[in-house]
Formats: structure tokens, C-alpha cells, sequence
């Protein structure tokens, strides 16, 4: 669900376009539940319908996805709203054209018995993947508590290890993201959450992303992906079971904890997509940025707008 700083400035900040017809389009992603329409238009072929050769590339580190981007070993990728920006700031011009999913509870702060507010994570160690979405929620819960992350001992980690060194007993706070906190949690009372992304709707989100110049030059082919996307969102919909299923075991999640933490994201159709680009989203864009550049004031110096981060030109065209 995100990039990490290091890897993207270790590349030297260079993406170049991929070619306009690349066959197959590779998508690059991770496993995490609001991609799980991806997997989907995978398995029935809803790709093919649309008249789209797509091959999905699965990554466990975002800075893994940073690479094969900037490598041009993948075309499109599944990436937090916050990295975009991330990257804007690192000098790639990399720009959103859909938006996927949104979280509520599905992303959450998890501690140990040990602690039990926000306010108690002085001094704590906590882990987290730095440059993710992550990185983001933990900020938010700590200013919105009246601290930084100066107050606690930051544990660098992927969010699908996070929950694992809570069990373990070697952090006492982790952040992450289903399936991975209703894994935390299914191991006992003693393992709880602090705090979610619901607290602050439209904090966490993903759209699909590629270069701008390969986003400028593939709109048909994009928009197949788009109606792909929207082909499967509504094959769950009609069919959460096998739907259901299908994503669960791309991520590894059993399904009995996939029902629980799957009620806990927001997908978005073509036309749910319109709405929130005519609507709230690129104003919460805005806040999300201001937000970033508040916690790495040295890192973050540009604070986009929505406009500047997402070419809508190909989701506009499948308008009714």
C-alpha cells in the first residue's frame, strides 16, 4: 500500500515512460485487501474482456515496487494516495488515474496489554513501515494526541511483519493493516486497537498510479483496466462468497478473518469514482499533504493538490 523514501532516492529519481503498447501491462501490488478486485478481474477474466493483457506482479516491501517502477519492470501500480506524494516530492512525476479503496478500520494502531491509549506510547517502541500508509495513520493518531514521533522509539518493519513482532513481544505498539490486525487480535484478548484509520475518513487510500507520460499515452488501455476494476467490483458485490474467497487467498487471509477485516474497506466503482473526484477527495489530498510535510518538514516540501497528483482523462471518458 506504499513507498518508501530510500529506495525511491537510491534510483536516482528517474522513471522512464514505458512504451505506449507494452504487452503485458504489469501491475504492481501487495497484499492488501482493497487490491483484492485486481485479483478478481484476474481470475475470471474480466482483463481479457476488456480487451487488456495484464500480468499482476505481488510485492511484499513497497520500496520493492518503487524499484520494478522505476526500473520499468512494472507499468501501473496499486499505491497509497499519500505516496503519490511522496514521490511528487522526490521528484517523480507519477500520477493517479482511479481511485480503488479507502480504509476504516482496516488500517489501526494494535498494542499489548501494556498500553492502552495513544497518550501511553511514550517511550514505546513501535512498529511501523516507514514512507507507508503506516507512517501516515501513526503520525495522525500522535498530533491528534498531542505528540510526535519524537515520543516514541520507531521500529522500521513491513506492515505484514508489524503484527508479528507485537505477538512476539518484541514491540509493544504495531501499525498495520488487515488481514494482518485481525490476525494480531485472533491470538487474544491481550491485543487490541488503539486507534483506526475511521477515526479520520479519506486518510487512508489507494489509487491506481503510473507515470505520467505512460498514463498520458495508454488512455484506452487504461481504461480498460478501469472497467475491469469495475467488472469486479461488482462480481463481489453479487458474489461476496466466491469474491470473498478469491481475494482471501491471494493475500493468505482465512476467510473467517478475511469477513471481519474486509468490512473494514471502502471499494469504489467507475461511478463512485466520479463522484468522489467531483467531490471531497482532492481537498482531503490536501490534508493528507499537510499532514506529511508537518511530520518530515525536511522531506516533504511540496504539498500537492489533487489536481496535481491525479489525470482523471481516462475514468472522465467512461462518464454516462
Amino acid at each position: 500500500m506504499k513507498f518508501a523514501t530510500a529506495v525511491v532516492l537510491a534510483l536516482g529519481l528517474g522513471i522512464a515512460a514505458a512504451p505506449a503498447q507494452a504487452e503485458p501491462i504489469k501491475i504492481g501490488l501487495q497484499p492488501w485487501l482493497g487490491y483484492g478486485p485486481l485479483w478478481i478481474a484476474d481470475k475470471q477474466g474480466f482483463f481479457k474482456e476488456q480487451g487488456v493483457d495484464v500480468e499482476l506482479v505481488n510485492f511484499g516491501w513497497d520500496g520493492d515496487i518503487a524499484a520494478a517502477l522505476a526500473s520499468g519492470n512494472i507499468d501501473v501500480t496499486s499505491i497509497a494516495t499519500n505516496s503519490v506524494i511522496l514521490h511528487r516530492n522526490n521528484g517523480l512525476d507519477i500520477k493517479g488515474f482511479m481511485l480503488m479503496d479507502g480504509s476504516t478500520t482496516a488500517d489501526a494502531v494494535l498494542s499489548n496489554k501494556s498500553v492502552n491509549s495513544i497518550t501511553e506510547l511514550k517511550g514505546k517502541k513501535v512498529a511501523y513501515e516507514v514512507g507507508a500508509t503506516s507512517d501516515l495513520l501513526i503520525n495522525y493518531a500522535l498530533k491528534v494526541n498531542g505528540m510526535t514521533l519524537a515520543d516514541i522509539e520507531a521500529v522500521p518493519i513491513n506492515a505484514s511483519d508489524a503484527g508479528l513482532a507485537l505477538i512476539a513481544g518484541r514491540v509493544d505498539v504495531a501499525v498495520t493493516y488487515e488481514p494482518y490486525i485481525s490476525a494480531a487480535l485472533g491470538q487474544g484478548p491481550d491485543f487490541k486497537i488503539l486507534f483506526s484509520a475511521g477515526e479520520k475518513p479519506g486518510l487512508i487510500s489507494d489509487v491506481l498510479a503510473a507515470p505520467a507520460d505512460y498514463v498520458a499515452a495508454n488512455t484506452e488501455q487504461l481504461q480498460g483496466i478501469i472497467k475491469a476494476w469495475d467488472q469486479a467490483v461488482t462480481y463481489l458485490r453479487e458474489n461476496p462468497a466466491e469474491g470473498g474467497k478469491i481475494i482471501a487467498d491471494a493475500v493468505g487471509s482465512p476467510i473467517e478473518e478475511f469477513n471481519t477485516a474486509f468490512a473494514g474497506v471502502q471499494l469504489y466503482n467507475i461511478e463512485e469514482n466520479l463522484a468522489e473526484f467531483g467531490g471531497d477527495f482532492q481537498a482531503t489530498v490536501g490534508e493528507i499533504g499537510a499532514l506529511m510535510q508537518e511530520a518530515k518538514p525536511d522531506e516533504i516540501k511540496i504539498v500537492p493538490t489533487g489536481d496535481e497528483i491525479l489525470d482523471l482523462t481516462a475514468i472522465n471518458g467512461l462518464a454516462q
